[in-house]
């Protein structure tokens, strides 16, 4: 049996992942935050239902002690760092934590990895954000970095590093560079879940409006149930390299309003309210991902259509928030 070690196994990503190697028939463990095991019903809600399936282990990515002994003891075939500060607008506020937490992190983890288990392969999340204000689009894996985020600059970082050790030290590490993914497991920080439970909230009567800022800004969005595949995918091929993974589509905030709303018979503009404090700086680009490599040679494609992206995350807070309101 295959052991698998996830960092970030809590999140959006981590849990779909974990529920992808159990189905494949891996051993898997998680690293975890102490925090998280003080609060579970808070912060560990999205793999409650895995408990019982795989171990996990607490420590920090701040202490390459704790994921030393931990890679140590377990010895993974496969190792997936997702772990990471990853709410882009925050790492504009606290950048030298974002910095300093997102590529010490990866150093730590690459670094335990070589020395107590230098067969395993690891898989490294970055992040579209690397490419920042590109000179083309759509981009791949020939696009020049330019981010323009302290996020993207600590994932571009870990890209670098990541390649280094494959490179130098001969490990099987690779990056996958993954534009905008959502889930009706995404944190509510975001503004694609700050959408859906809106539509949901003024649907019950819960809420009146939502306040958002540039709803003409554009990303690439996916499911992330689809993007787990291809990092197990990346970790499967004979020859260790670095994908883009993405949609292939350019949708506005406004497309997710309308759809979200449309959705429960709701007209977005009747609810929106413009708030100036919530853009973020540099705002002026479009990211749009090329993933002809993965396709090619992994053979990943998307699945979830952006419509039934949108549905899927409305369904679930409505869902949700009528359990809790009482309502039927």
């Amino acid at each position: 049996m295959r052991k698998a070690l996830i960092t970030g196994i809590t999140g959006q990503d981590g849990s779909y992942l974990a529920e992808l190697l159990l189905a494949r028939g891996y051993e898997v463990h998680g690293i975890v935050r102490r925090v998280n095991l003080e609060d579970p019903a808070l912060r560990m809600w999205r793999i409650v239902h895995l408990e019982d399936r795989i171990t996990i282990h607490s420590a920090s990515m701040e202490s390459y002690a704790s994921i030393f002994n931990i890679v140590a003891e377990i010895k993974p075939d496969e190792c997936y760092h997702l772990a990471a500060q990853s709410y882009v607008s925050y790492s504009f506020e606290d950048e030298f934590s974002t910095i300093n937490t997102n590529l010490n992190g990866t150093h730590y983890v690459l670094s335990a990895l070589k020395r107590q288990a230098p067969g395993c392969r690891v898989y490294f999340a970055t992040s579209s954000e690397m490419f920042g204000n590109a000179r083309e689009t759509p981009q791949n894996e020939e696009t020049v970095f330019r981010p323009r985020s302290p996020y993207g600059i600590s994932k571009l970082a870990g890209f670098e590093l990541t390649r280094n050790y494959r490179e130098v030290y001969g490990m099987y590490a690779v990056s996958g560079i993954l534009f905008n993914h959502e889930s009706p497991r995404r944190g509510r920080e975001f503004v694609t879940r700050k959408i859906s439970t809106a539509a949901a909230k003024i649907k019950l009567g819960l809420a009146d409006k939502i306040v958002l800022g540039n709803v003409d800004a554009k990303r690439d969005w996916g499911h992330s149930k689809d993007y787990v595949i291809a990092m197990w995918l990346m970790l499967q091929q004979d020859i260790p390299d670095d994908y883009v993974i993405a949609s292939g589509e350019v949708h506005s905030v406004r497309d997710f309003l309308e759809i979200a709303f449309e959705h429960v018979g709701l007209n977005y503009e009747n609810f929106l309210e413009i708030n100036d404090d919530f853009y973020r700086p540099s705002e002026k680009f479009v990211l749009c991902g090329d993933a002809g490599k993965a396709r090619r040679q992994l053979g990943w494609q998307p699945k979830v259509s952006f419509e039934q992206l949108v549905g899927e995350m409305v369904d679930h807070d409505l869902k949700s928030l009528s359990t809790t309101a009482g309502c039927k």
